[in-house]
């Protein structure tokens, strides 16, 4: 998957409905309201809620200072 991939616009958490945002090099998609990521395999996104995984507090911070503007 591409940043610019228009799937990411229409692709949404499966618990809170909100929008994810594409990791990259590690290629997952990430809720920052919930602190969860989902694995993309083989290029499709894995979207149930038992596919995602929480992200410990620390490494949430970590990815917050990557894709602040």
């Amino acid at each position: 998957m591409k940043p610019d991939d228009p799937l990411l616009r229409i692709i949404a958490c499966p618990i809170d409905k909100g929008r994810l945002m594409l990791l990259l090099p590690e290629e997952v998609l990430y809720n920052p309201r919930l602190h969860r990521r989902y694995p993309i395999i083989d290029g499709i996104p894995q979207l149930l809620p038992s596919s995602g995984e929480r992200v410990p507090d620390e490494e949430h911070e970590q990815i917050l200072k990557r894709i602040a503007p």
